[in-house]
């Protein structure tokens, strides 16, 4: 009996002890798999940007950012901190120096459509997430 007692007060203690571990996450910018994907469509929006002959998907964007959002939700984050994380000033700096650092790794010289468009068609071919948000004219 006493074994008994002893097991239900373990699995009682585990238990109550799920809900703080589930909702203990850190920072969404600090989630690898949003910020890969939000790093990706920052990227495609530079090249059809500077890129005459490339142009964006947008239903397409559209569809992988709810999806992005939707992800966030499933780990736990409120719409509030989504919206917090996607409007930072501070992130978008960061964010936006990633993708610099991107490009300029891949050859690009920021500011010359050339670089953009050969990078984009490359994602393009690839098949690659950016180029999944891209399309030649």
């Amino acid at each position: 009996m006493r074994i008994i007692k002893t097991l239900l007060l373990a699995c009682a203690t585990t238990v109550a002890s799920l809900p703080a571990a589930a909702t203990a996450k850190g920072p969404l910018g600090q989630v690898k798999e949003i910020n890969d994907g939000l790093l990706a469509v920052g990227i495609a929006d530079e090249i059809r940007k500077t890129c005459g002959d490339i142009d964006a998907r947008m239903i397409t964007a559209y569809a992988y950012l709810a999806k992005l959002k939707s992800r966030a939700r499933s780990l736990g984050y409120s719409e509030d901190e989504i919206e917090d994380y996607v409007t930072s000033k501070d992130e978008k700096k960061k964010m936006r120096a990633k993708g610099e650092a991107w490009l300029e790794a891949r050859g690009v010289t920021l500011g010359q459509e050339a670089g953009y468009c050969r990078v984009g068609r490359e994602e393009i071919s690839r098949g690659s997430q950016i180029g999944a948000l891209l399309r030649a004219r």
